[in-house]
């Protein structure tokens, strides 16, 4: 057959795929057979050198298991193939076509690819799906943006997921590279599947985790349907695949969860249904996209909210989250805390370090108590009350605790070179956390006229 006559009628990139077949129904070596201008172009601008015909594909291609199991449905069982997948190493989308050529050979199957490449994903051809799988993707995307709190959604979602694999269980993990740690954000099980023994996914498990990526190899995604399948796992992530097996794990299909190129994590399932695994990399390949999307809007309005709550100087929470904490005292759920102790604490000499040594190192000396109190008080919530006053609060404790890490917030007060003047008010009546805070203030400031009446040299003009 004149391929690159049939080839010439295509503007596309386009180039025809060969398949060797095996009687047992597997598959061996798929080559590039021919392509067209616009292929060989491409493929010689990527790879640095001029394309050779009827060549293995990783010549022209990154070795995929994907693209392998691509070729071969349309070359040996004839089939139509259409998608979309992001190249998110790369920073591309890419658009395939594949259809079933004619074999004069033996023990030899052709298909047409036919792609195209842009660098932004394209609406209309990521909607251009059946109408059940339009449902699916829908379904998933009114259940995020519906829910009552993003962590029902997503397990709203995870289980819809679950449901189409028919996995015995679907999970995402996020992964944090910052903290280099990860977490369950979603884990559904089968009916009747027990969790895993050990099957948390804490710090330790971060090392597994980021093999995946390299193990991916660029692909969207990693579907392992078969014996075969688990042989190329068990070549590229030796380790992993030790972990697969101990697991009992014998199918698997994996996405990675990305949004403006940075990782947020994985989605998998595990014995998942291989029959239905075409529609499930078709639901997957687009559902993860909004998965990621929300995740990643999740992830900024919670940075968002710590850092309206948080005094970035200190690291402790600020005035604004104080005074909407005080608010909660207003609510009938504060009648279950037994007592409440406040503690305001206002830090000895800093004016006198600001006008002496400059503004840097009255920062220096905020930090050096933040940390002091934070030492301290390691169960209570610390504010920063404004300038150089904090406030602690802590709850269904006892007077006689408070007292004592009072006594050794000053020890290790004098350690650190920090001084504070200290106010207690212990409340186990009315539960009036503004008249405890009053009394707390009244208390820290005749303790720190006592402290400058002791040091008349310290005192702030």
């Amino acid at each position: 057959m004149d391929f690159q006559k049939f080839l010439g009628c295509y503007d596309c990139k386009a180039c025809v795929m060969s398949v060797e077949t095996y009687p047992d129904g597997s598959y061996g070596n798929i080559r590039v057979v021919t392509g067209n201008k616009a292929h060989c172009e491409d493929v010689a601008m990527i790879t640095g050198h001029p394309v050779v015909e009827d060549t293995p594909y990783e010549m022209s291609f990154p070795k995929d298991l994907n693209f392998e199991e691509f070729c071969y449905r349309s070359a040996v069982l004839k089939k139509q193939l259409h998608t979309y997948v992001n190249l998110y190493q790369m920073g591309l989308w890419l658009e395939i076509y594949m259809l079933p050529l004619e074999s004069d050979k033996e023990n030899t199957a052709y298909c047409l690819y036919a792609y195209n490449v842009s660098p932004k994903a394209n609406a209309d051809t990521m909607s251009d799906l059946s109408p059940d799988l339009i449902s699916d993707v829908l379904s998933s995307c009114i259940k995020l943006r519906g829910a009552k709190d993003f962590e029902s959604g997503i397990n709203e979602v995870i289980t819809d997921i679950r449901n189409v694999c028919e996995a015995r269980r679907c999970c995402i993990l996020m992964v944090d590279d910052e903290e280099q740690s990860c977490s369950i954000l979603a884990d559904v099980l089968g009916p009747g599947v027990e969790k895993p023994h050990g099957a948390s996914m804490d710090k330790s498990f971060y090392s597994v985790a980021k093999t995946w990526e390299a193990t991916l190899a660029g692909s969207t995604c990693l579907i392992i349907k078969n014996r075969h399948d688990m042989e190329v796992i068990k070549e590229r992530n030796p380790g992993w695949y030790a972990s697969l097996a101990k697991a009992l794990v014998d199918s698997l299909v994996i996405y990675p969860l990305k949004h403006n190129d940075k990782l947020l994590g994985y989605i998998w399932a595990s014995n998942f249904n291989t029959e239905r695994a075409d529609k499930i990399k078709e639901v997957l390949e687009v559902t993860t996209f909004f998965i990621a999307s929300e995740i990643a809007n999740y992830q900024l309005l919670k940075r968002l909210e710590i850092l309206s709550n948080m005094d970035l100087l200190t690291g402790c929470r600020n005035r604004n989250a104080m005074n909407n904490r005080v608010a909660e005292f207003d609510k009938p759920e504060a009648k279950k805390y037994k007592n409440i102790a406040v503690i305001f604490a206002d830090l000895n000499g800093l004016k006198q370090t600001n006008d002496r040594e400059g503004h840097p190192a009255g920062d220096r000396m905020l930090k050096r108590a933040a940390n002091v109190l934070a030492e301290v008080f390691t169960e209570e919530e610390i504010y920063r009350a404004g300038g150089d006053e904090f406030m602690i609060l802590a709850l269904n404790t006892s007077e006689k605790e408070m007292e004592d890490k009072i006594a050794t917030l000053r020890n290790v007060s004098e350690d650190n070179n920090v001084s504070f003047a200290v106010g207690l008010s212990f409340d186990d009546t009315k539960l009036d956390i503004r008249k405890d805070m009053h009394i707390a203030d009244e208390r820290m400031y005749d303790d720190k006229d006592a402290y400058y009446k002791e040091h008349p040299e310290r005192k702030y003009r």
